[in-house]
């Protein structure tokens, strides 16, 4: 989800994974069993969920009001807001709820070229 250039996901949808630190917290208020399997391959950290039963519906995470803004010592801050849509199997929408909002210091130069990332 680093850098910008070319980003898939929403700021703020995805976990960072940093040693002896919690990040990813999630909780099962469900009957079904749960598995999420995580690997490498030479390029990219892929993740997968398997359950125990069949999906009754499929989301779509996205977000709102994102912006990036100089910050008055000269870095940047970002924001935005998330909402999750939610559709039946047949692809029915039935439901877009706030998940959360998001606001974050920079730790890097907003908007870098693709070509100085490496």
């Amino acid at each position: 989800m680093f850098p910008d250039s070319n980003r898939t996901q929403p700021f703020g949808s995805g976990a960072t994974v940093s040693y002896n630190y919690f990040d990813l917290q999630i909780q099962n208020n469900t009957e079904a069993d749960y598995q999420l399997l995580v690997w490498m391959d030479d390029e990219f950290l892929h993740g997968e969920w398997r359950c125990s039963q069949p999906p009754s519906y499929q989301y779509q995470v996205y977000e709102r009001e994102h912006i990036i803004k100089a910050a008055w010592w000269g870095g940047y801050i970002r924001s935005n807001v998330l909402f999750r849509k939610s559709y039946t199997i047949y692809g029915t929408e039935v439901g877009d709820e706030h998940v959360c909002n998001n606001q974050a210091i920079m730790m890097y130069q907003p908007l870098l070229p693709q070509d100085s990332v490496t």
